[in-house]
């Protein structure tokens, strides 16, 4: 069974309206049995998937017992993270894995959902519809 989303409008730009991979992603909480959904930005570039800090408060995560220090670069530079010494469990549709996850230093940064454990785990097509489809 494929999963599908629409990409999301984020606005116009002198080359034209911009419009995003984005996919529901549900994180179960390591203290409690809580999912949370997230709404993540499909990145083939990005090498694993990382959140924002302030999600790790709502997954019970704490960034300085729960993970080891990391530095990621990309178009914006290099910035610090923080990798889980530990998978998290989530869910895609009805899907549930065992994912590496990292969280930013910051909250200023989008959630993005990267190939290692996750993206290369399934067949992931981009539509130019303007719809990204995942198939187990």
């Amino acid at each position: 069974m494929d999963i599908k989303f629409e990409y999301e409008y984020s606005g116009e730009c002198y080359f034209g309206k911009v419009f995003r991979p984005v996919a529901k992603v549900s994180f179960k909480s390591i203290l409690e049995p809580k999912w949370s959904d997230i709404w993540m930005v499909i990145d083939s570039g990005a090498d694993f998937s990382i959140l924002p800090r302030y999600v790790s408060n709502i997954l019970g995560i704490s960034l300085e017992d729960d993970c080891v220090s990391g530095i990621t670069t990309g178009v914006g530079g290099e910035q610090k993270i923080n990798l889980c010494k530990q998978k998290i469990t989530v869910k895609l549709g009805n899907i549930t894995k065992n994912i590496p996850l990292a969280f930013f230093d910051s909250d200023e940064v989008p959630p993005l959902l990267g190939r290692l454990g996750f993206l290369e785990k399934f067949d992931t097509c981009f539509y130019k519809t303007h719809v990204v489809s995942f198939k187990n």
